[in-house]
């Protein structure tokens, strides 16, 4: 199984019209904020942390190169071409590769895997993005590039995000600028339930390790001039042993 077409194509059009700069898109947050609080969280479950990293759904790149610092060998994927040609461009020294992936292709994800053995997978806010058709052959296409060794670090919008955004939308002066073309190209966030995210996790084959709670931080503000923070829930899961 792959991505529905409608939703390739949605993102597609998305990056394609997305400003080169940083922080241009609602969730291109500075990594001090985004990826290394992750990280802290994700580094001290790493049992084999010179393992690949995959930055799965890398979008322009901006965390994939904080990751490509801290990490020997890191891949940035995304679904779109637009996003990776965009990735590619914000790294002319090559800190990070780059390429084309659709995590709920079975093939792609194997692939992938005999290429590069086990890998770490940092995940961030992809599944709410997913048609939920989508959402599970993704995150077994996950629990392939885990393999035995790695783990994932997965963070999603928590239920509680929803009414947040769905706010934001209804203002009466549109939603803020960064949100609208989200809206635009017909990639409205979608809800996931809390529980959803376990379920996914464990008909994958992966158990959680640990879990918890931390805002996912935006490059936008609402109306009253203060950054949106959008709850959110991570987990770190591995392969049953």
């Amino acid at each position: 199984m792959s991505v529905t077409n409608r939703y390739r194509q949605a993102w597609e059009g998305f990056w394609r019209e997305a400003p080169p700069e940083r922080g241009a898109v609602l969730w291109d947050a500075e990594p001090v904020l985004t990826a290394g609080r992750h990280l802290a969280l994700f580094e001290p479950q790493l049992t084999h942390p010179a393992l690949p990293m995959i930055d799965l759904g890398c979008g322009n790149g901006t965390q994939t190169r904080f990751l490509a610092d801290r990490f020997p060998h890191v891949l940035g994927v995304d679904l779109a071409e637009a996003a990776v040609e965009h990735a590619r461009n914000a790294d002319p020294a090559g800190q990070a590769g780059y390429r084309c992936l659709d995590a709920a292709d079975k093939t792609e994800t194997e692939t992938l895997h005999a290429e590069l053995g086990d890998a770490n997978v940092y995940v961030r806010g992809v599944l709410h993005q997913c048609e939920p058709d989508d959402r599970q052959p993704l995150v077994d296409g996950i629990a392939t590039l885990v393999g035995t060794r790695g783990r994932v670090f997965l963070v999603e919008l928590a239920e509680a995000a929803g009414a947040v955004l769905r706010g934001l939308a209804q203002n009466p002066d549109g939603p803020p600028a960064k949100l609208a073309p989200v809206f635009r190209h017909g990639i409205a966030p979608g809800e996931v339930a809390d529980a959803a995210v376990h379920d996914h996790l464990r008909a994958a084959g992966l158990t959680v390790l640990a879990a918890g709670e931390l805002p996912l931080i935006t490059t936008e503000c609402g109306p009253d001039g203060i950054r949106i923070e959008l709850p959110s829930k991570w987990v770190v899961a591995a392969r049953h042993m």
